[in-house]
């Protein structure tokens, strides 16, 4: 019998962590690893989880690799405070990890915005994978990395991401600042392309070739804002070299 561990990485999640591990109580393992929340996330948290784990934020890899370590199942879900493993989901997983044919699986991420979810600004993102090899790489958009081939389940995961207008570009804000770091010490410099092709580019992208505009409004702002992220990125990392952070 295969058994499953979920990691839950927090901050500051109090309004959300409770229904995210409600989600996830058929699991034989759920870890908590919190970057030393400030409200009542651990608190809240404590009835449904199996360890806590605590550690100062640095990056998300170097978190998810830390809690990792402490798991003790053979197979390992990712799962963020903002998400809902559904019954489906949860049916489709005991059967996936009773019978793998592969290493790692993709779950499809519908996010939620405006009351809605967004079925055409979706993700596929490796989130349950077999413990033996499993890390991370990356500090800001971290990857999952598995030991063998990678399928994908066919059941959504529920994603509400936007928590409104200020906190989704306040999130983009924060990112773009990592990033940037990231660029400025590969010793990165950003142009014009970078300022305006690219967050071009990634509007056309979500709004046209991911079929945002079938969304509507909601589809046009998260077209948008992720235009305006890409935007930021280079705006900081023009301002790392000019030292003005």
């Amino acid at each position: 019998m295969q058994s499953l561990s979920v990691i839950v990485p927090t901050f500051n999640e109090e309004a959300y962590i409770v229904d995210a591990l409600r989600s996830v109580a058929f699991a034989d393992e759920i870890i908590l690893i919190d970057s030393y929340s400030t409200d009542n996330t651990v608190a809240l948290a404590k009835p449904y989880i199996t360890k806590l784990l605590q550690r100062e934020f640095d990056n998300f890899s170097a978190q998810k690799n830390y809690a990792l370590e402490h798991v003790s199942s053979d197979w390992v879900l990712f799962l963020d405070a903002d998400e809902r493993v559904t019954h489906s989901l949860e049916d489709e997983i005991k059967r996936t990890i009773s019978h793998p044919k592969h290493g790692g699986y993709k779950i499809n991420f519908p996010h939620f915005y405006m009351n809605r979810f967004l079925y055409h600004h979706s993700d596929d993102v490796l989130r349950l994978v077999k413990r033996a090899g499993a890390h991370f790489t990356g500090t800001v958009h971290e990857k999952l990395q598995c030991e063998g081939r990678i399928g994908k389940l066919k059941n959504h995961m529920l994603h509400y991401t936007y928590k409104g207008l200020e906190a989704y570009i306040e999130k983009k804000e924060t990112y773009a600042w990592f990033q940037a770091e990231q660029l400025y010490k590969k010793g990165k410099k950003a142009s014009w392309f970078h300022l305006w092709i690219k967050p071009s580019y990634r509007f056309f992208r979500s709004y046209i070739l991911k079929g945002g505009f079938r969304d509507g409004i909601p589809g046009l702002t998260v077209a948008a804002v992720n235009a305006y992220g890409v935007f930021q990125r280079y705006v900081k990392l023009r301002l790392l070299h000019k030292g003005m952070r």
